[in-house]
């Protein structure tokens, strides 16, 4: 599986936008399902959104859903997740991963972790 380096994360008030970046190194991921998982201090690593491997299929965890959106550019073997009207239970450390069957594989990269201030 290919490797991800997870970037974009910061602080932001809420109500504001970020976008995040996960590319991966290794080899490429173009036709591959990836998707992005947060993890919240305290709480169990969660579904956040996924993008099927030609980018035409998205699928989004309710409590996101209308407020971010994910894409990928696979000529760059990147995924964004495009973050807006922020709220402060998304702060979290934010990953991507390639998925099967909708669950990840290969294990994780570092992160990037995102705070969202109210």
């Amino acid at each position: 599986q290919a490797q991800v380096v997870e970037s974009g994360g910061g602080v932001v008030q809420a109500g504001g936008s970020l976008r995040l970046s996960c590319t991966a190194t290794g080899r490429t991921f173009s036709g591959y399902a990836m998707a992005w998982f947060r993890q919240a201090a305290g709480k169990e690593r969660e579904f956040v959104a996924w993008i099927g491997g030609s980018g035409e299929a998205t699928k989004y965890v309710d409590s996101v859903e209308g407020r971010f959106t994910i894409s990928r550019d696979n000529a760059k073997n990147t995924v964004y997740l495009q973050m807006s009207s922020l709220k402060s239970e998304d702060s979290a450390v934010y990953y991507c991963s390639e998925t099967i069957a909708g669950n990840p594989v290969g294990g994780w990269g570092q992160g990037t972790q995102v705070t969202v201030s109210s």
